[in-house]
C-alpha cells in the first residue's frame, strides 16, 4: 500500500508539474495542460478514432513481444548451455544488439515492403538480440551442483526444466519481460511513423504535421497510460511472483 500511496503522490506531482509548466507558458497551441489533453482523449475516445488506433498499436507490440521473448528465452538458453556455439553466435548477437532500431525498421520496409509483417519482424528483431543476451548470462550463472544433483537422481529432461532451470532463470526473464515491455512498444510507435496506416505512431505522424500539440499529446500518454498500467498490474505482480517461486523451489530442491 505504501508503494502504491508514493506512486500515486509521484504522479500526481509529475501533472501539477506540467500543469504549472502550461499555465506559464500560457500558449495552449505549444503546451495544452491536462485538462485540455483530457478533454481531448476524451472526445477521441467518443469517435472511435482512439480506441481504434490503440488497439492496432496494442496488437502490434503483443505480437511482437510474444515473438521476441519466444525466440530470445530459446536461443539464449540454448546459447548458454553450449558454449562452443556461443562463441561462433557472439559476434552476432552483438552486431544484432548494436543496430540501431530505426535503420532494422528501414531495411525491413525496403526488403519485405510496407506490411505489417515487415513492420513485425523489425520490432522482433530489434528486441530478440537483449532478451537472448539476458537468458544466456542467466543460463551460464545457473548453480552446477543444482544440475549435478539433478543428474545423480537421474531427473527427466522435463523435470530438470521444470525443477532446476526455470526456477533459477524466472528473475532473467521476468527483467527481459519488463525490459522488453517498455521498449517494444516505442519501437512500434517508429514503425507506425514511418509505414503504417493505423497505430498510435500513426496518428502522432499525423497530428505533427498539422502541428496539433493537444491531439499528439492525447495519444501519445493514453498509450504511455496503458503501458504503465500493465507495468503495475502484471509485469510488477510477475516479478515479485517469479523471485518467490525461485526462492521456495530452490529451497525446497
Amino acid at each position: 500500500m505504501r508503494d502504491k500511496g508514493i506512486f500515486a503522490a509521484s504522479t500526481g506531482l509529475m501533472i501539477l508539474a506540467w500543469a504549472l509548466a502550461a499555465w506559464v507558458k500560457a500558449d495552449p497551441q505549444i503546451l495544452p495542460g491536462p485538462l485540455e489533453v483530457l478533454r481531448i482523449a476524451w472526445a477521441e475516445t467518443l469517435s472511435g478514432a482512439l480506441p481504434h488506433h490503440m488497439a492496432a498499436t496494442l496488437w502490434r507490440v503483443a505480437l511482437s513481444f510474444a515473438l521476441a521473448m519466444g525466440l530470445g528465452t530459446a536461443i539464449g538458453i540454448a546459447l548458454g548451455l553450449m558454449p562452443r556455439v556461443d562463441r561462433w553466435a557472439d559476434p552476432w548477437v552483438i552486431v544484432f544488439l548494436n543496430l540501431p532500431a530505426l535503420m532494422v525498421i528501414v531495411l525491413c520496409y525496403l526488403w519485405i515492403g510496407l506490411s505489417e509483417v515487415a513492420a513485425i519482424v523489425a520490432v522482433t528483431l530489434n528486441k530478440a538480440a537483449m532478451v537472448i543476451v539476458t537468458l544466456r548470462e542467466g543460463t551460464r550463472a545457473l548453480d552446477r551442483p543444482m544440475a549435478e544433483m539433478a543428474q545423480v537422481y537421474r531427473l527427466s529432461p522435463a523435470a530438470r526444466l521444470r525443477h532446476v532451470m526455470l526456477p533459477q532463470l524466472a528473475p532473467h526473464v521476468a527483467t527481459a519481460a519488463r525490459n522488453g515491455l517498455a521498449m517494444i512498444w516505442k519501437i512500434v510507435l517508429v514503425a507506425e511513423f514511418l509505414g503504417r496506416s493505423d497505430g498510435i505512431g500513426f496518428q502522432i505522424h499525423f497530428y505533427f504535421q498539422l502541428f496539433q500539440t493537444g491531439h499528439l499529446l492525447a495519444y501519445a500518454l493514453a498509450f504511455v497510460a496503458l503501458m504503465v498500467a500493465a507495468d503495475r498490474l502484471v509485469i510488477t505482480p510477475w516479478t515479485r511472483a517469479a523471485n518467490v517461486w525461485r526462492g521456495n523451489t530452490i529451497a525446497v530442491g
